[in-house]
């Protein structure tokens, strides 16, 4: 299936390997189908990978959403990206392009601050899913008072179709990808592995 250099471990054949790495199917890779879940079933489902990503965004304050513009390209910005109450919670000033678009398309992806320098510490993380705006006046008010944004502003909750986290090994790039209804997939390479070249 792989060439010796690729270690592979809960994927069938190839085209899961490109499933791994948001290929066709999968939230990123240009479907809106799957099942979609809030931030308290992924770390009741595989608590040591959602441990490694929510330490990973907890890093830096800022990240980059992706949201989908009018036309279909994609629209990146700037985000402050929080974990709380057992939910993944998007903030976003009134009136911002982001919250247009999560309206009228609510499929996202987030990616964690790469930060300084090229070491990637803790890896190279990111989800991807559905946001929810939330509208309870008592769901907002509660995490306004916890986390005092700038008022007013809208608030959404991520319910993700995949989590995603790349970091070096020895030799090796290794991907860990989850998404909701299937166990955690690890797939190893090196650089040389012409396996996984794409022409």
């Amino acid at each position: 299936m792989t060439s010796e250099s690729t270690r592979v471990e809960g994927v069938e054949s190839i085209a899961d390997v490109a499933d791994v790495e948001g290929g066709v199917g999968r939230a990123g890779g240009g479907s809106d189908e799957g099942e979609a879940v809030g931030w308290s079933v992924v770390r009741a489902a595989v608590p040591e990978f959602a441990g490694r990503v929510q330490e990973r965004f907890g890093v830096y304050r800022h990240h980059v959403l992706a949201t989908l513009r009018k036309d279909g390209a994609p629209r990146l910005t700037g985000l402050e990206a929080d974990f709380r109450y057992g939910e993944l919670w998007l903030g976003m000033m009134v009136g911002s392009r982001k919250v247009l678009d999560l309206r009228r398309d609510p499929r996202f992806s987030l990616h964690a601050n790469p930060g300084p320098g090229a070491d990637l510490s803790g890896g190279d993380v990111r989800v991807a899913g559905r946001a929810v705006e939330v509208t309870d006046p008592e769901v907002v008010a509660r995490y306004a008072t916890a986390v005092k944004p700038p008022e007013p502003f809208h608030l959404f909750r991520a319910e993700l179709t995949e989590a995603v986290r790349t970091y070096a090994e020895d030799s090796y790039v290794v991907l860990e990808s989850w998404v909701p209804g299937r166990p955690l997939r690890t797939v190893r390479r090196a650089s040389d592995d012409a396996a996984l070249q794409v022409g």
